[in-house]
């Protein structure tokens, strides 16, 4: 009976027919909530000397302490040629990282961006050696990577449970817009960025979006058919927004496993999309009961972070968050990821450590 329940659930998760992902709870396995983070940053930090600390101030490998701290998961970039920047979020450093997962009994979601370096909605450049490429071209390139990435970790003895088909799609992926010498936006006194390549612009180019995403989506289902591929977008509070992008993936075939979200407060507020993060958080989990039921699949927070020098601030709004995704999404949310906790508030002020590597209150929202 066991064998027969876990082919139907590997059917389901390898298919994703529209509302057919809504199964009932049938193993152990599906009862298990995931608390994470994403702890790509680690290697190029120990690389410059850092180190970090628990609560006792004795010394631990990052990954470790994230484990002390409850989680069972990590979540790992990868960029496709990040030459000009050290190589770090490569293939192979990205393995290091995972390795170490592996070694504690965590489990691995790989994140792909699908450029040389950071990918988000505003900007999704196009890797330098796929520039100029036709749709055509371009649909093998997506495919040609997924499949070598994953097939390294593979052949390293990685199998990750979750993989992101691009980050933070909310405009779509692959399409370039002008940079400065060190490769960020740049933008003009209204704060708008000039699109240099549009081949996967949501807006400008939505079957293009949704062909590119079904490549790297059966690209997954080749070398890890088990593996729970991913849609990921930001602004988890804004319902619009996801209905919007996912049915352009939905209505022009492509398939995705899993609904991923991004959930800022802070970014939220800044940005004058929400007055106060109790608002955000309440439309957040209001948004992924609707995109669950509406498109048959879980949902997962896989990005999160408050402000690290308000520490029982954001220990209270993380603690909310991991509570009502847990107990209040009706069994449809399946876990909570931090994004790089461990950095310095230097360095991204949303992490969840302190300049010397020692981790605040808003990290002990991970041991409830």
């Amino acid at each position: 009976m066991k064998n027969i329940v876990l082919s139907v659930l590997t059917l389901c998760v390898g298919t994703c027919l529209w509302m057919s992902c809504s199964s009932t709870k049938q193993t152990s396995e599906e009862e298990v909530f995931y608390k994470g983070a994403d702890i790509s940053w680690v290697t190029e930090m120990e690389s410059k000397g850092h180190k970090f600390y628990n609560a006792k101030g004795e010394e631990r490998e990052c990954t470790a302490l994230m484990k002390e701290y409850g989680m069972n998961a990590v979540r790992l970039r990868v960029w496709v040629n990040p030459a000009k920047h050290n190589n770090w979020c490569n293939k192979e450093d990205m393995l290091v990282k995972a390795l170490r997962a592996k070694e504690l009994g965590m489990e691995v979601m790989v994140n792909f961006h699908y450029s040389d370096w950071w990918a988000d909605p505003a900007k999704q450049n196009i890797p330098e050696a796929w520039s100029g490429h036709t749709y055509e071209e371009m649909k093998q390139d997506v495919a040609n990577h997924t499949r070598e990435v994953l097939q390294y970790l593979k052949d390293n003895g990685i199998t990750p449970k979750w993989v992101q088909v691009g980050n933070e799609t909310s405009n779509g992926f692959l399409w370039s817009v002008k940079r400065n010498e060190r490769g960020w936006e740049i933008k003009d006194e209204e704060g708008r960025t000039t699109i240099t390549e549009s081949m996967g612009h949501a807006q400008n180019n939505p079957e293009q979006y949704a062909g590119l995403f079904a490549a790297g989506y059966d690209a997954v289902k080749e070398i890890f058919p088990e593996a729970i591929a991913m849609v990921h977008l930001d602004n988890g509070f804004d319902e619009n927004l996801y209905n919007w992008n996912l049915d352009i993936l939905k209505n022009n075939g492509a398939k995705f496993d899993m609904i991923g979200m991004s959930l800022y407060p802070y970014w939220a507020m800044d940005a004058g999309h929400r007055d106060d993060a109790e608002t955000t958080i309440t439309d957040c989990i209001a948004n992924i009961k609707k995109v669950s039921e509406k498109y048959g699949c879980d949902v997962m927070i896989v990005e999160t972070g408050m402000e690290a020098l308000k520490p029982e601030e954001g220990y209270a709004q993380l603690s909310r968050i991991i509570r009502e995704c847990k107990e209040n999404t009706n069994g449809r949310c399946k876990g909570v990821f931090y994004w790089e906790p461990e950095c310095k508030p230097t360095q991204y002020k949303l992490g969840a450590f302190t300049e010397d590597g020692r981790p605040t209150k808003i990290m002990d929202a991970f041991l409830e």
